[in-house]
């Protein structure tokens, strides 16, 4: 399988229980707060896909799997 090129990553950040965007890859609203469940993110760290659903501009980021600081995604970012 090819690697994930890293223009598809998002970084985020996980504070008190809660997963935050420092920034919103489609709308560019900083701080946004997801609905993300620390389920969810442990199930895209075990490289199972997750739709994450961003409150700002209603668009879904489709996200393949998850390290400690970024989330891979099927889609350029930057």
């Amino acid at each position: 399988m090819k690697p994930i090129p890293f223009d598809h990553t998002w970084p985020y950040e996980k504070q008190m229980g809660e997963i935050y965007l420092h920034e919103c890859p489609y709308c560019g609203t900083n701080n946004v707060l997801t609905h993300m469940a620390l389920d969810s993110l442990e199930l895209a760290k075990d490289k199972v896909k997750q739709r994450l659903n961003l409150p700002c501009c209603r668009k879904t980021m489709i996200i393949l799997e998850a390290d400690e600081d970024y989330f891979w995604t099927n889609e350029s970012l930057r």
